[in-house]
């Protein structure tokens, strides 16, 4: 008796012999093959698309500079100086299944974030960093030619990953310096217009460190769009909860986390998120099913029983940030913006004449940014700086460190600001 599945498999080796007939080897022995180009491969919103600009990383920045890697005070990238707990390195050292597949649902990490976020274990989702995340929910929901709203000057992964998923980019400017608030009203207009199918929000946002009103959130959630909010530097801001458990109550939210500034396991690779239900049932398709390794995944649960190191090392940031602000605001060429972030953004701008105030802006100029950010390299310090867009020009993003890595950048400044 044949089966169904006999059935199916005799069918398909008849119309393997049907193609091996029609196309045989002495049928197909004067068939030209058309010509092509290599780039006729690639997918056209690909072929114009301009590569992420990554951080460049400690051993090629020493070879670059010419300078020790311990000599050198990387303040470019928002990482943690303080490292992981001394529990993560113990738990990579002791980990006893490297040779066997991760657990494709990162079960354990999620029960432990579960705790953690105060939200159930289904409701998160982890990743190779939250970069990982972005992409993701832009291809489970971008079609080709589909709109995302971007609220510039912010972080530039939102941008990126919308070209990479043929999607298309509205932007709606962020307000002036130092509040950099984002437009709600322009928002809402956008997406009445457009239907965009995600909005992102970034609260503190970077690369300014400020953050969004909570009444503006709400307002935003009212819309019929997917808003994801990024809170990468949530940890770093005494004034804001995060807004992962509003995930329950709101099926058009999405919140992302990071352990990277948090626990210092940026070369790690790992990030979660708090994603509704009706959304997860696809991030499970969707996602790779080993993307989390089995390294990332223990790296994560000791960092995460390790409550008290991750708060000192919270309350020396935060600490330090405040001193750096200080020592930032006593030159007169330079204007650091309040961050609830563990980095500072500061706009370099000189007086034409030295006796001019602060005050005075209609006699001061903006200041070189990258030539003050290139000085700075040759000192071993590194900061990032900005050309564009508008809000930014001019500006430097420094990384909070620790107390000896701002005495350092704080002696380079005085030393330029000497010559200048």
């Amino acid at each position: 008796m044949l089966t169904s599945q006999s059935c199916s498999v005799m069918h398909d080796m008849s119309v393997t012999r049907l193609f091996f007939k029609k196309y045989s080897p002495q049928k197909l022995s004067g068939v030209k093959c058309r010509a092509f180009k290599n780039t006729d491969f690639v997918r056209k919103h690909i072929l114009d698309l301009a590569p992420y600009q990554p951080i460049v990383p400690f051993d090629v920045l020493s070879e670059q500079l010419d300078i020790p890697v311990d000599e050198i005070v990387k303040l470019d990238a928002n990482e943690n100086p303080y490292g992981p707990p001394e529990a993560v390195f113990k738990a990579l050292a002791q980990s006893k299944f490297p040779h066997i597949y991760p657990d494709p649902e990162s079960r354990r990490l999620r029960a432990q974030l579960s705790l953690d976020c105060g939200i159930p274990a289904d409701n998160i989702l982890v990743g190779c960093g939250a970069d990982e995340l972005i992409d993701l929910l832009l291809r489970i929901v971008l079609e080709p030619g589909d709109f995302i709203v971007n609220t510039p000057p912010t972080f530039g992964m939102y941008a990126f990953d919308c070209a990479i998923n043929a999607g298309r980019v509205i932007d709606i400017p962020r307000g002036e310096a130092p509040g950099f608030k984002i437009n709600v009203r322009g928002i809402q207009e956008a997406v009445r217009e457009y239907k965009p199918k995600v909005l992102f929000l970034t609260s503190p946002n970077n690369p300014d460190g400020s953050i969004i009103d909570p009444e503006d959130i709400d307002e935003l959630l009212k819309l019929p769009v997917l808003v994801i909010l990024d809170e990468a530097y949530i940890e770093f801001c005494n004034s804001q909860e995060s807004r992962m458990p509003d995930v329950l109550q709101h099926d058009n939210l999405v919140v992302l986390r990071t352990f990277s500034k948090r626990a210092g396991l940026a070369g790690i690779r790992i990030g979660y998120g708090a994603v509704p239900l009706w959304l997860m049932n696809y991030c499970w398709r969707v996602k790779q099913p080993y993307n989390v390794s089995v390294l990332a995944e223990e790296a994560a649960c000791a960092a995460l029983e390790s409550k008290e190191y991750l708060q000192r090392v919270k309350d020396l940031l935060v600490e330090e940030r405040g001193r750096l602000f200080s020592k930032l605001e006593q030159f007169s060429s330079l204007t650091p913006y309040p961050s609830n972030s563990n980095f500072i953004l500061t706009k370099y701008v000189f007086s034409l004449c030295d006796d001019l105030q602060r005050t005075d802006e209609t006699h001061r100029v903006t200041g070189d940014a990258a030539e003050l950010k290139s000085y700075l390299a040759t000192r071993g310090i590194i900061v990032r700086y900005y050309s564009s867009p508008e809000q930014l020009k001019s500006c430097i993003r420094i990384s909070v460190g620790k107390p000896e890595h701002t005495d350092r950048l704080i002696s380079a400044l005085q030393a330029y600001f000497s010559d200048v």
